[in-house]
């Protein structure tokens, strides 16, 4: 636990206070994140300022508040601390709720009836047009039916039913964003309603103009990716001469303040090259680094010959991001996400299926993950035709693996099964031919025999690059 010693907290960068309507509670909102508060621990945070010790921060909450244990409010800025939603002696962004959030109120809330808890994070996949070809991407390998976006009308209107259905964090993806040229019109749309806002980007298309409209309309966090720390590597994965624009890119983002997480999918050609990728990450600015293993879906999934680590090179970055950690880890939040085919221990997929996060594809669908589209027997339902809150609350692919009352053995008797909600409904689909197998990256699966033969296979076939088609 963060001793608090001499400590003056305050808000990290990147990080927000915010009054959520919808709940009428106050919420952190940070890069990758929601922290919903209760009342007395909205009141912790507010005393944050930066200024205030621990006995100030005390000494503020007698006046509401009778018999204030100072050992709970230092037990909650040390996990706050922990979790790198508060430093010392300084603040960063609003503490008061967003003028768009004040304004809206709790009016424009979806009436809850349902049993299943709000939604607090949106993933809004614009586009799947992108100017990269990498091989380990999970866009849909087949693009034809997503051709027909949404326009921007429509994805406000999107972002709308979102924030009245109780979401706080819209993550806008693709494909490649910045290639919807109504781009800044949607973040300014999304942040009025109080919404956090993360771009996840590959940079190709952002210059300084174009960021600097995106940060005018109230964008808060970018997440740009990266291939490799060596050019003509980095260039092979993407399939064209894209390193040094990223490089660039990095550099204007750094120079704006905005907060930066570098984002790097490892693989079995770049992995090995794990501590030096993290060492140009730092140098490039990053707040945050994600070192995560390819997910094999879409395209990495028909690349995951040519994409699957060894053991021994999955061993040797678990040392690498360990060394990195121990290198880095004070000025940079590290993460390091594990593949799941070597650990044994399946993914919590989405934080639970249809838990807290939904997706809404280019041309509409709305989805409880990425790759849900793909489950047969399951109509996937449409912003189009249907509300987000009644897709949300009531729709059967969003119903369909929710809770534990689903799953098979040896899920239901596990003791993580409410930790990783039984692995990846999509990875099991792929993988045995039913969506409600235990996910076979768990050693305790009767199929996990077929994850252990695709991470020893000795066949390495050249990689089949990401087309738009």
């Amino acid at each position: 636990m963060t001793s608090l010693t001499n400590r003056r907290p305050g808000l990290a960068r990147g990080v927000r206070l915010e009054w959520d309507p919808v709940r009428a509670g106050h919420a952190l909102l940070y890069p990758e994140g929601v922290l919903l508060l209760d009342p007395v621990a909205a009141d912790v945070v507010r005393a944050c300022d930066g200024r205030r010790d621990l006995a100030g921060i005390v000494e503020l909450l007698a006046q509401d508040y009778a018999d204030v244990d100072v050992g709970d409010v230092e037990r909650l800025l040390a996990d706050l601390s922990d979790r790198r939603l508060l430093t010392d002696g300084r603040t960063a962004g609003p503490t008061a709720p967003h003028a768009g959030a004040r304004a809206g109120g709790a009016a424009g809330a979806t009436r809850w009836t349902g049993a299943h808890p709000r939604p607090t994070g949106l993933l809004a996949e614009l586009t799947y047009r992108c100017p990269l070809q990498c091989a380990y991407c999970s866009n849909p390998v087949e693009l034809a039916a997503y051709r027909d976006e949404l326009g921007t009308a429509q994805w406000c209107d999107v972002l709308d039913q979102a924030r009245a259905a109780g979401v706080l964090q819209v993550h806008l993806s693709g494909g490649e964003p910045l290639l919807r040229r109504d781009l800044p019109e949607l973040v300014g749309h999304a942040s009025r309603l109080g919404m956090y806002t993360n771009l996840v980007t590959s940079g190709i298309p952002l210059d300084a103009d174009r960021l600097a409209a995106l940060l005018a309309a109230g964008l808060d966090h970018l997440q740009l990716s990266i291939q490799d720390a060596r050019q003509a590597e980095a260039d092979r994965v993407a399939g064209g001469r894209f390193h040094d624009r990223k490089l660039a890119a990095a550099g204007l983002i750094r120079a704006s303040g905005i907060p930066l997480t570098v984002n790097v999918v490892l693989h079995a050609g770049n992995v090995a090259r794990l501590e030096e990728i993290a060492e140009l990450a730092v140098a490039l600015g990053a707040d945050r680094l994600e070192l995560a293993h390819t997910q094999f879906y879409g395209w990495g999934l028909r690349n995951r010959a040519a994409l699957m680590p060894t053991r021994a090179q999955v061993d040797a970055a678990a040392e690498a991001a360990a060394e990195v950690h121990r290198r880095h880890g004070e000025r940079v939040e590290i993460v390091y996400v594990r593949p799941d085919y070597h650990t044994g221990t399946p993914k919590p997929c989405m934080q639970g299926w249809g838990a807290r996060q939904l997706v809404v594809t280019p041309n509409g669908d709305a989805l409880p993950c990425l790759a849900a589209g793909q489950l047969p027997g399951l109509e996937v339902p449409s912003v189009r035709t249907a509300p987000l809150a009644g897709i949300w609350q009531d729709s059967p692919l969003f119903n369909a693996f929710r809770g534990t009352a689903w799953m098979p053995q040896p899920c239901r008797d596990c003791a993580l099964r409410d930790i990783d909600f039984g692995g990846c409904r999509c990875q099991a689909f792929q993988l045995t031919g039913d969506a409600s197998a235990t996910d076979p990256a768990c050693r305790w699966s009767p199929h996990h025999d077929t994850v252990v033969a695709a991470t020893t296979g000795e066949s390495r076939p050249a990689a089949i690059p990401r087309r738009a088609r």
